[in-house]
């Protein structure tokens, strides 16, 4: 197939090792029809990558597969992985019931839990680049592309570079919107002993989900490996001292009869999204780009989709088009991570079962927040608008067949799902 964007695209860069930027340097391999192109992976290796548990959606079973050239159970034994088929919601909403977000068709369709480092290791096999350990200290766009500037060496200029550097230090209202409607900012990892085995013949078949268990200061993730099993407690730090967190921790951890932990981390996190993911010569990919704490995942499958946007019209548009083409894939791009970040922020419009300062805030006086945050002036997208067609469908008694594939990010099955379970 002729891609004739491909000519211009001579020269990228990839800014960061992690999850996001291996994708990202994964996918330029992989899709550049021209074999002779540079690629520079960049990243400096005295800034730590905290390797976590990280479930995903169903999209990343074939994306790895097609990334690596490997049998779909060679990837998921080479990521310790188990098969996530859904997200199980412990105490979560007014219904005082358990219940699970399933992906669809339920118990068909699954997606990895994986160890984020032993999948970026594992992508770095399948990239062809040149790999630059330096300090990058800023990356500008200039004419015809964008400039890298380093620490002790001279600067590079890139036809396009990804920037997967990670969350900003702090948001600034002209370059972020800021998702002030999600009640947390902050998460504990803890590492602790696997609860199932790896199989000797092949991947484990066993179905597993993702638990979200509602707390007093917030919620937790648990997420099973076969090397071990990753927890997380959100929370958020002006509400709940660290101390009180980590002792509602211990405690959950008693309950659950988990011997032993390692201690991982404490990650204080923003929810936002970049205003400007792509401007046509930086894209803006992962944690720099958007984000909004992990409770459905949004993480891998936000950067698969800014990656793949990107690269897929730099190489099939012609250059000529790119300042027409690049403000509308930004807007897109914009409009569906606010999306997603509507849609996790509705998760907590119904409290839990705990009647604590958290819950009652998270749903009285953070949620309430969301159509201030989203207004269509305020972030130059219909998100909004998408968010509020959805819980109008959910409301109508019957729904025709010609929205059943309605999306807001997310379909209308996962809207229906947790519409019920929430009790909304």
């Amino acid at each position: 197939m002729i891609q004739p964007g491909a000519r211009s695209l001579r020269k990228i860069a990839v800014v960061g090792r992690g999850t996001a930027g291996a994708l990202a340097a994964a996918s330029v391999t992989r899709l550049h029809p021209d074999k002779d192109h540079e690629l520079h992976h960049i990243y400096d290796s005295r800034i730590p990558v905290i390797g976590v548990g990280e479930g995903s959606w169903p999209s990343l079973v074939q994306e790895l597969q097609r990334l690596t050239n490997l049998p779909h159970e060679t990837v998921q034994q080479r990521l310790k992985g188990t098969r996530k088929y859904g997200v199980a919601f412990e105490g979560w909403g007014r219904r005082n019931r358990d219940f699970t977000h399933f992906f669809t068709p339920q118990q068909v369709s699954y997606a990895y839990h994986l160890s984020a480092d032993l999948m970026a290791d594992l992508l770095h096999e399948s990239t062809q680049a040149r790999h630059i350990d330096a300090k990058v200290l800023n990356i500008t766009r200039v004419e015809g592309g964008a400039r890298v500037d380093f620490e002790g060496r001279a600067p590079e200029r890139y036809d396009l570079v990804f920037d997967a550097r990670g969350f900003p230090r702090e948001l600034h209202p002209d370059r972020h919107i800021d998702i002030a409607f999600i009640p947390t900012n902050t998460a504990v990892i803890r590492r602790c002993p696997a609860t199932i085995g790896e199989e000797r013949a092949g991947p484990v078949l066993q179905h597993t989900y993702t638990r979200a268990v509602a707390r007093p200061n917030g919620w937790i993730f648990v997420i099973p490996l076969t090397a071990h099993t990753s927890y997380g407690y959100i929370f958020n730090r002006d509400v709940s001292g660290l101390a009180a967190v980590e002792a509602d921790f211990d405690a959950f951890l008693e309950a659950e009869r988990v011997p032993a932990f390692e201690q991982r981390a404490v990650i204080p996190f923003p929810n936002f999204v970049h205003r400007r993911i792509y401007d046509g010569a930086i894209a803006r990919v992962g944690n720099a780009a958007a984000f909004m704490e992990p409770l459905e995942a949004t993480a891998i499958v936000s950067a698969q989709l800014q990656i793949g946007m990107v690269l897929q019209m730099r190489l099939n548009r012609p250059i000529e088009h790119l300042e027409r083409d690049a403000p509308a894939v930004n807007r897109f791009l914009v409009n569906n991570m606010l999306c997603y970040g509507l849609f996790v922020g509705w998760h907590y419009s119904c409290g839990s079962r705990y009647d604590s300062e958290f819950w009652r805030r998270a749903r009285d006086r953070v949620w309430p927040q969301y159509r201030k945050a989203a207004d269509p002036e305020a972030v130059d997208c219909a998100a909004l608008g998408k968010f509020d067609d959805m819980i109008e469908l959910l409301n109508r008694p019957v729904i025709d067949k010609a929205d059943w594939n309605r999306m807001c990010a997310v379909p209308l099955t996962s809207y229906a799902q947790m519409s019920q379970g929430l009790g909304c």
